[in-house]
């Protein structure tokens, strides 16, 4: 069986999607920064090519380690909480995978997985649709934007079939304790106070483990072009932050309006999944 290179395994969505294709007995070859294989999930690697920053690797560089597998699934990128969203080092994120496609091209790779994020899109509608109007609206965004508008033409021509899988809002293990589902958790398994603004907001909350096996699913599937990696319901804030204290017991830590509501925040952001708007 040839192998599926993935790049991404050891960050918090990376290492659910390795589980989850280790898990189909896929054997997997990942791609990763020197020094950090003590973080990939525990067993599923059958090869580990480690280098000091992927991003910086040539064409000819993915070509070599491409040239025997089957699928690519590409779910690396610069993503430091506060500090992604305008770091420049999305540029180099955009021109490090823009070789990696070329590499796939020249080793004459089957099918090539990219991630990008819900925020590519006009959230203006609030329910949005694969193939619905992109503005992205911070460098991460539109890096990752100009990633799908390249390689969605690119690929197809040169006969890889392309998969570009947008993410919404995933949460669970490992997830960064800045974020919101993980920072309530944290605050109220410690029995302190959760600061939020209003909670009006309306999200697509989805277990980072179901978004893995939808991802694989699609992965392994025949779709091409965008989907949507999402629930495709939406809920409140604040009815997220109240299912979560329920879990403890603990409504009276939720100090809703402690913290000013953003006014620039979309008021829904909500994934539809292909098959709901064929």
């Amino acid at each position: 069986m040839k192998p599926v290179l993935i790049t991404g395994a050891t960050g918090f969505v990376g290492f659910a999607v390795a589980r989850a294709l280790a898990a189909r007995g896929l054997p997997l070859r990942c791609v990763i920064r020197q020094g950090t294989a003590d973080r990939l999930p525990q067993g599923v690697a059958s090869e580990v090519i480690e280098t000091p920053d992927l991003f910086a690797e040539t064409a000819d560089w993915w070509s070599d380690h491409l040239a025997d597998a089957d699928m690519a699934v590409h779910l690396a990128w610069y993503a430091e909480p506060g500090k992604y969203l305008t770091d420049p080092r999305n540029l180099d994120c955009l021109t490090g995978t823009l070789a990696m496609a070329k590499g796939a091209v020249a080793a004459g790779l089957r099918r090539f997985v990219g991630v990008g994020t819900c925020f590519e899109y006009d959230l203006s509608p609030g329910y949005l649709a694969p193939d619905g109007p992109l503005d992205p609206l911070t460098p991460y965004a539109a890096a990752k934007a100009a990633a799908w508008l390249a390689l969605s033409r690119y690929l197809p021509s040169q006969g890889v079939s392309f998969l570009w899988a947008r993410l919404f809002y995933l949460h669970g293990p490992a997830e960064d304790p800045r974020r919101l589902v993980a920072y309530l958790h944290r605050q109220l398994q410690a029995g302190e106070p959760a600061l939020l603004s209003g909670g009006l907001q309306v999200r697509d909350f989805l277990p980072v483990e179901e978004g893995a096996e939808m991802m694989v699913d699609e992965a392994l599937g025949a779709r091409e072009g965008a989907t949507n990696i999402a629930s495709g319901q939406g809920i409140t804030v604040r009815d997220m932050a109240l299912r979560i204290a329920d879990l403890y017991g603990r409504r009276d830590l939720l100090r809703f309006g402690a913290r000013p509501d953003n006014l620039t925040d979309p008021p829904c952001v909500v994934g539809l999944r292909p098959e709901a708007v064929a």
